[in-house]
């Protein structure tokens, strides 16, 4: 399995550099895996106790991010490296303040771990959610570098908890984590069956997240305009297929209004919304006053907006969730509304736990969202008791981070 594993990451490398010509990510991701050592030998050595906090992409460093602001804010000599895996991650995020350097990731060879851990001599180490690099794990526990997964989650099909050769492989990579913060008890409760008690069950610390960004919400006179005295939903992160069983809705009940704030806002995908919402759409970066009066739906054509759009909403519903998965459940429901999304959710614990207390819904047509939006426009009753619960909800999740950053740096 050792050898198979090396020669998956060197063709994995491969790959990525053959095919850099033709697809952006590649090319990015090549790039960055050229430079990086370069990078790192500039600025390494730094002065003071390095903490290392690895995130695969963006949505793990939405978890990640409220551990290294803690960790600046409660211990600010220590210096924070920021590593990401996925282009997506790092493009987006290179330039972000809270961390001393943001870097690629080397991939992950014997080779490669030794230099990289050479050059930063971490303090200690987090790995975010999934991240599970067996050369990285195995020089960490070499040199006695502590090791630890934040807002871990696991799954009983997953091949940690399998017989067999490839089952006792991958459960030998997860003993070199030295503690697991967990999201629920199932994933505690994996972990000990296979003989690692050291877990701690702290929740998912994105909860931590989006409380400090709905805090810090702006005002949108031009939301709150569009929306007047009218129903409104907001729509987050919708994708084609979230599109066409929504708008069919919005021709049959003509007192709601929506707001798409779309996952792609490139013109072409921006477009082909306005042309679905049939003379009824104003954009929001062209919306003056007059616009707004008569029209029905509001296309946010740019990005950075929707945590403060979804608090004039009355309702919500999460895009992805007809494709590889629903995005983010949790920055609607911090406003304490009902959340609605497609069938591909089971991956994403607090849309579970949302779904399970009745807070959220999941739909897979056209027919099942008109009964569900029916039902909870309808009632202001029962959206105000789904209010009530929802903020239980959230105050019994929220505080993670700060769990971690005592049981981790009072150790220390």
């Amino acid at each position: 399995m050792n050898f198979l594993y090396q020669v998956g990451i060197y063709l994995y490398r491969f790959v990525a550099a053959l095919m850099s010509p033709f697809n952006e990510k590649a090319r990015y991701f090549s790039k960055g895996q050229t430079s990086v050592f370069g990078e790192l030998k500039e600025r390494f050595p730094m002065e003071g106790d390095v903490v290392w906090v690895h995130c695969a992409s963006l949505g793990e460093f939405e978890q990640g991010r409220p551990l290294i602001e803690a960790i600046k804010k409660q211990y600010p000599t220590y210096k924070v490296l920021l590593t990401f895996f996925s282009p997506s991650g790092y493009e987006v995020r290179k330039d972000y303040a809270q961390a001393d350097m943001v870097a690629y990731l080397p991939v992950d060879t014997k080779a490669n771990a030794r230099r990289f851990l050479d050059l930063v001599q971490p303090r200690v180490a987090f790995f975010v959610k999934y991240e599970f690099w067996k050369n990285y794990i195995d020089g960490l526990s070499a040199r006695s570098i502590p090791l630890y997964l934040v807002s871990a989650i696991f799954r009983e099909e997953q091949l940690f908890f399998k017989k067999g050769l490839r089952g006792s492989w991958y459960r030998q990579v997860l003993s070199g984590v030295d503690h697991f913060f967990v999201q629920n008890q199932q994933s505690a409760d994996l972990l000990g069956a296979v003989g690692l008690t050291n877990s701690t069950i702290t929740g998912d610390t994105r909860f931590d997240r989006v409380a400090e960004i709905a805090a810090a919400r702006k005002d949108l006179p031009i939301v709150a305009e569009f929306k007047g005295q009218s129903p409104l939903l907001v729509v987050g992160s919708s994708w084609r297929p979230d599109e066409e069983i929504i708008m069919p809705y919005l021709q049959a009940n003509p007192e709601v209004k929506i707001v798409f704030a779309p996952h792609e806002v490139k013109e072409a995908n921006i477009t082909r919304l306005m042309s679905m919402a049939k003379g009824q759409a104003v954009r929001y970066t062209q919306a003056a006053e007059s616009d707004l009066i008569n029209a029905r739906v509001l296309i946010v054509d740019c990005i950075g907006l929707l945590s403060s759009v979804y608090r004039y909403g009355d309702l919500a519903y999460i895009g992805g969730g007809f494709g590889v998965g629903i995005h983010n459940t949790l920055e609607a429901a911090i406003y304490h509304i009902p959340v609605l999304f497609g069938p591909n959710y089971l991956r994403f614990q607090e849309a579970v736990e949302l779904v399970s207390r009745r807070l959220a819904f999941s739909v897979d047509s056209e027919e099942q969202l008109r009964q569900q939006l029916d039902a909870l426009f309808e009632s202001t009753d029962r959206r105000a008791a789904i209010a009530q619960a929802c903020s239980r909800f959230m105050e019994e999740n929220i505080g993670a981070t700060q769990k971690i950053v005592q049981k981790v740096f009072n150790n220390q």
